[in-house]
């Protein structure tokens, strides 16, 4: 609940301005809620503006996607890039190609990979980027043409030192090493101006597995420090089955738990002997299939329509690994009635308000996406780091390097957490550390 006066007035101005963006308003809001202790004790602050420039991002790019699809018709897609603060270092942040990408997704994510980008304490300020354009049915052909018109616009507003993107939902190597093409061939140099990209071409081993393995990383050193426990032993669901969840999958499986859930948009599989990995690689990244047909391989599995019910299934540890507002109350309240004690976040923002209300009300030991799944964006800016030397590291060292920042944002949380009165709250001191190395800058850079 908003009580602090300046907090609720720039909230209040957020909903006035943006009130046909709601997920912006939900990221927003949860962000303000846990800061009002901190913007309590430092009024240099409010007397800066520091929430004001916060919340209004500094460029927001939008523009026309034209293509031609293999029957040789015209298609128009809408292309967004916000570029939201830069106060610590250049913009960074994913593009995302799904039919829900709106300006108002693009911002809450946006405004997310500030706090997210700082807590990995890497030189990195917030951005986010997309279109609606859906590359699931469509050829390599027609991706590559929508991915060269895409880039066509896009390379105007990006670059090494000013704006890296990577990849998020539906964009992966492939869609990578096309944007990347294209952007070389219209700036006629070779840079590491994109993250995620091929080992060929200056990507980073370890790049692919990084949110997924540091989302156990993380998951696994707060149950070390909050419960004395791990992975071992444990039942754990994991929605989704993209590249997060399969890699969330093989790291939580290395630790010692069994996994027995995986979805995608039409439903969820439930293997009680365990998810068979290497199945659903094949199916996912194999040729690009549906869920369902690991049921059908596999005996003994269950497929399910529908992805709500994964959360109905018994577990100890979920890791939502799909898309945003995936759990809600109802399936917040299963999840705590079937044994669930641990959630922590692969998606972005996949919790509503009211499912995180249920796990702060029942003790689930809970970690905010921000904080969870960090690990890709802390293996980009690994992989920036490695195209600026001209090198590259080895697998082991570049996971090594992940598995410790994951480590310090727990502690960073909980010691700020504790700072402010919130001890053991991982969200809020998630929240709070991420925001004031970040206002801090804002601050001593004057007002721009």
């Amino acid at each position: 609940m908003l009580t602090n006066e300046y907090v609720k007035r720039v909230y209040d101005q957020v909903q006035k301005r943006d009130g046909d963006q709601p997920e912006f308003l939900q990221a927003v809001y949860e962000v303000l809620d846990t800061l009002q202790p901190v913007i309590a004790k430092h009024p240099e602050y409010e007397a800066n503006g520091v929430l004001e420039r916060l919340v209004e991002p500094e460029r927001v790019v939008k523009f026309r996607v034209a293509w031609v699809d293999d029957a040789g018709k015209v298609q128009v897609n809408r292309g967004y890039r916000v570029q939201f603060n830069s106060a610590i270092g250049p913009y960074k942040g994913g593009l995302r190609f799904h039919p829900t990408v709106n300006e108002g997704v693009i911002k809450f994510l946006g405004f997310e990979q500030i706090l997210k980008n700082s807590l990995t304490t890497l030189p990195m300020g917030g951005g986010k980027g997309g279109s609606d354009f859906d590359p699931k049915g469509k050829s390599d052909a027609e991706v590559m043409r929508f991915c060269q018109a895409f880039m066509t616009e896009l390379s105007r507003h990006i670059g090494q030192f000013t704006d890296v993107p990577a990849g998020d939902i539906n964009v992966g190597a492939r869609e990578i090493g096309y944007l990347f093409g294209q952007y070389k061939r219209i700036r006629d140099e070779y840079s590491g101006v994109l993250t995620g990209k091929g080992l060929e071409f200056g990507g980073s081993l370890a790049r692919t597995e990084a949110t997924g393995y540091g989302l156990c990383y993380y998951t696994a050193e707060a149950l070390r420090v909050l419960k004395n426990d791990s992975f071992e032993g444990k039942t754990v669901v994991i929605s989704g089955s993209g590249n997060v969840a399969i890699f969330a999958t093989e790291k939580a499986q290395e630790l010692g738990a069994k996994v027995v859930t995986a979805s995608d948009s039409n439903g969820y599989v439930y293997d009680p002997d365990g998810i068979k990995l290497d199945i659903v690689k094949d199916i996912k990244l194999g040729h690009r299939g549906r869920i369902k047909e690991y049921a059908e391989r596999v005996p003994g599995a269950e497929y399910h329509e529908g992805c709500a019910g994964v959360w109905t299934v018994p577990c100890d540890i979920a890791l939502p690994c799909a898309t945003q507002n995936e759990i809600d109350e109802a399936s917040a309240e299963a999840l705590v009635k079937n044994g669930c004690t641990v959630v922590c976040e692969g998606a972005n923002m996949p919790s509503t308000p009211e499912a995180i209300a249920v796990y702060q009300k029942n003790g689930l030991l809970y970690g905010p996406a921000k904080a969870a799944n960090a690990g890709g964006v802390a293996v980009s800016g690994l992989e920036m780091s490695q195209n600026s030397y001209r090198l590259s590291w080895t697998f082991e060292e570049t996971d090594a390097k992940l598995k410790s920042i994951m480590e310090s944002i727990v502690a960073e949380s909980l010691a700020a957490a504790k700072e402010y009165g919130e001890e053991g709250d991982l969200m809020a001191g998630a929240n709070i550390a991420g925001f004031v190395k970040v206002a801090n800058a804002m601050v001593a850079q004057g007002i721009l």
